[in-house]
This record gives structure tokens, C-alpha cells and sequence, in this order.
């Protein structure tokens, strides 16, 4: 059934969009999986059907590594460069780490689940059919990324970076969203209704694109009027 939504806030020639198209969530069905007994990790790595249980990642060079078909479920990722990585069809459960690094990587069909992740960096990352559901993280840096059917859900993102990103079918459902970076980012159907707080930073002028409720247009009503230069005072 089509879903209504309210006049968006900075909608292209001011015109309301009636409907936006939902994210496409990833289907996750996992082969029988191999326990991850090899150590550190390798740049370039291939690693297929593995479960990686509890395994310190920290500080490891898994650069250019592929995973696919596995499951990294409590593992630490401090500083772990998994820059230009690929992951596909592939599940995170309570990861944890500050500085990881996934910097220009592929995700698609992934599941990030519980994380509690600090500065983890995916500039000019590509996330394609990507749930990330509860958890916190903290300062994540999606610079330049491309997101495409990404669902943010029961998750708290504190300063979040979207700085001259691409989003296309995003959903923030049930997330807390604090003080993120919009600047120069470019919204297609992207679903903020679900973000409570809704707290933007910068780049309230990029919402064109996105759907905000009745409530949060209220909420973003002082930052829209300092955008616009408008004075608000009141009389007496």
C-alpha cells in the first residue's frame, strides 16, 4: 500500500512528494560456516563461509580482503584497516572498535547488528542493501559514500558525517540522529520520519529529497528559518 507522507521541507519547485519508495533490506541465509583459526588477517585475503567468534581483528591489515558468506559475531576491530574491503552477504554481530577503517569498501547484503563502533571511517564507501539495527556509533564518516537500500533501525548515531554523499532509498527507523553533517549531500527517497531526535548540524538546505514528519518540521522550523535568513520575533 502506498504510504502518505506530509510536504517535504525543501522540496525541488516546491512541489509534495506523495509517496516514497522503501529500502530493499538484505536477505541474509548463511551456508554452514567454518571456524576462523588462521590468526591475523591479510591484505588482499580471501575469506568464504567463515565464522570469525570473539576474534581480536585489532590493529590487523586486511586491506583489499573480500568476505563473503561470513559471520564476525563479538569480535574487536580497533584500528583495523579494512580499507578498499568487500564484504558481501555477510553478518556483524557486537563488533566493537575506535579507527576502523573501511575507507572506499564495498557492502552489500550485510547486516551490522548491536556495534559499538567509534570513528569508523567509510568515505567513499558504496553501501548497497545494508542493515544496521541497534548498537551506537559514534562520529562515523560517510563522506562522499554512495547508499543505496540502507536501513538505519534502533540505533544511535552521534555525529554522523554525510558530507557530499549520495543516498538513494535510506531509512532511519526508530534511530537517534545527533548532530549530523548534511553538507552537500544529495537525498533521493530518503525516510527521516523515524528519527527522533532529528538533529542536523549542517546541510539543512540538502533535505530536498527526503521526507520529514508534521513533528520534525516543527523541531527544524529555528534551523529552516536561519537558513533562510528569516528573523523570528515576536511581539510586544
Amino acid at each position: 500500500m502506498t504510504r502518505r507522507t506530509a510536504r517535504t521541507a525543501g522540496t525541488a519547485g516546491g512541489r509534495s512528494t506523495a509517496a516514497v519508495r522503501a529500502a530493499r533490506r538484505p536477505e541474509l541465509r548463511l551456508p554452514p560456516l567454518t571456524s576462523y583459526e588462521e590468526g591475523g588477517l591479510e591484505p588482499d585475503g580471501d575469506y568464504d563461509a567463515l565464522d570469525f567468534r570473539e576474534t581480536d581483528l585489532s590493529g590487523q591489515d586486511g586491506a583489499g580482503a573480500r568476505f563473503m558468506d561470513c559471520a564476525l559475531t563479538g569480535c574487536a576491530l580497533d584500528e583495523a584497516s579494512l580499507r578498499a574491503a568487500r564484504l558481501l552477504d555477510t553478518r556483524l554481530t557486537g563488533v566493537r572498535g575506535v579507527g576502523t577503517n573501511l575507507a572506499e569498501a564495498t557492502l552489500r547484503d550485510v547486516e551490522l547488528l548491536d556495534a559499538r563502533l567509534g570513528g569508523t571511517q567509510l568515505h567513499g564507501a558504496v553501501l548497497e542493501r545494508v542493515l544496521i539495527r541497534g548498537g551506537k556509533i559514534d562520529y562515523l564518516n560517510l563522506r562522499r559514500a554512495r547508499l543505496k537500500d540502507v536501513v538505519f533501525e534502533s540505533c544511535v548515531l552521534v555525529e554522523p558525517d554525510f558530507g557530499g554523499a549520495r543516498l538513494e532509498r535510506v531509512e532511519f527507523v526508530d534511530c537517534a540522529l545527533k548532530q549530523a553533517d548534511l553538507s552537500a549531500a544529495t537525498l533521493t527517497d530518503v525516510d527521516l520520519r523515524g528519527a527522533a531526535p532529528l538533529d542536523l548540524s549542517r546541510g539543512v538546505d540538502r533535505l530536498s529529497g527526503a521526507v520529514i514528519s508534521p513533528t520534525q518540521l516543527l523541531d527544524l522550523a529555528p534551523v529552516l528559518a536561519a537558513e533562510l535568513g528569516v528573523r523570528v520575533v515576536g511581539q510586544g
